[in-house]
């Protein structure tokens, strides 16, 4: 089976939005799936993407999603490396998450290592928008601690470790960065952290190049106030550049530091300084977020789909029910990837090893 949306459902509540009254049935048209948390459907003739929720990664109920996910299009939106939002279809028993209208971005794929670059100018653009008082945040998460709330993340995950069917060897090296994660979040939890807003799932699919040679995110699920180093880490680690289907590259150690190199000289001096000492065991941790999720993911995919979700106190569902099967082949074969010892034992190299990365 492949995607979970209704067209017809879909179209029905979108004549009930102004401007769309007239829109055929015929105007929808579904694009291939890419991902697991979204089915998006072109809608013809407007120049607008309906991005269609299948769950919410944070474990929101359907509404508490779409007004999370509206305030992330809306707060990153000043930083022109963002679509636009346009409107919002509320859940119902026909649609159960609902749907965001968004600006459809006319672009391309990435090709690594040359878009790092526009990576960098997105990123730069984002993490130096003006922080709102803490009173104005809401409703986006605000991870002021964000060691502490990673190695949270991190714990969850990794419960399913053992009945997970990892090789004893992976194991053993992922049980000893969580321990060293716990000894950095008790020594971080001293220090200020710098705060900005931050993308969280920065993988290199989730971007388009416009022929002007602009990169925009058009994933704006998991924005948050929190550790710029955070999303510098998940654009350029192994387990996000070979992520994307079509998108997958795995960059070389010069290809790293350049990008990293690259992206602090857009940071105003004080952001710049504040940064430096985090960005490599904020890479290590982001890393440890990422591989645990695969640990996650081997134990939820196996459940079933998740049914009535506008009903539901929480909506995260990984079930690999009702998901192409192209797209499910991928994602497990990344899993096995990111799982293996030997690709575990390269990735802790840039920490661990002589040639560690050097920023």
């Amino acid at each position: 089976m492949g995607r979970l949306v209704d067209l017809p459902a879909l179209h029905r509540a979108l004549m009930r939005l102004p401007g769309y009254e007239d829109v055929p049935l015929s105007a929808l048209a579904p694009l291939p799936e890419k991902g697991l948390a979204h089915d998006h459907v072109r809608i013809g003739g407007k120049g607008v993407l309906l991005r269609v929720p299948r769950q919410s990664q944070f474990g929101f109920s359907a509404r508490d999603n779409l007004a999370y996910q509206k305030a992330c299009f809306e707060r990153c939106q000043p930083s022109g490396h963002t679509p636009a939002l346009l409107g919002i279809l509320e859940p119902s028993r026909d649609l159960p998450m609902g749907a965001l209208l968004v600006e459809r971005i006319d672009g391309v794929v990435l090709s690594l290592p040359d878009d790092m670059a526009g990576i960098v100018a997105c990123l730069a653009a984002i993490h130096t928008l003006p922080v709102p008082p803490t009173g104005e945040r809401a409703p986006l998460q605000e991870h002021r601690e964000a060691v502490a709330g990673t190695l949270a993340i991190v714990r969850r995950q990794a419960l399913g470790l053992e009945v997970a069917g990892l090789d004893s060897e992976a194991r053993v090296q992922i049980e000893a960065e969580l321990a060293w994660a716990r000894d950095f979040a008790a020594e971080a939890a001293s220090r200020p952290q710098p705060l900005a807003l931050v993308l969280s799932d920065t993988h290199p699919g989730n971007y388009l190049r416009e022929a002007s040679g602009r990169v925009v995110c058009v994933d704006l699920e998991k924005v948050v106030y929190g550790a710029p180093a955070i999303d510098l880490a998940h654009a350029s680690l192994h387990t996000s550049t070979t992520w994307d289907v079509e998108a997958a590259a795995s960059l070389p150690r010069g290809a790293i530091e350049s990008f990293y190199a690259a992206y602090l000289k857009l940071l105003p001096p004080a952001m710049r300084e504040a940064l430096m000492p985090w960005l490599l065991p904020l890479r290590r941790l982001t890393w440890l977020r990422s591989v645990t999720w695969c640990v996650h993911y081997r134990v939820e995919s196996a459940k079933a789909r998740q049914r009535e979700k506008h009903l539901a106190a929480a909506t995260e569902d990984w079930s690999s029910e009702d998901v192409d099967a192209a797209l499910t082949a991928h994602v497990e074969g990344r899993v096995v990837d990111y799982l293996d010892p030997a690709t575990i034992a390269a990735i802790r190299a840039e920490w661990l090893g002589p040639d560690r990365l050097s920023f």
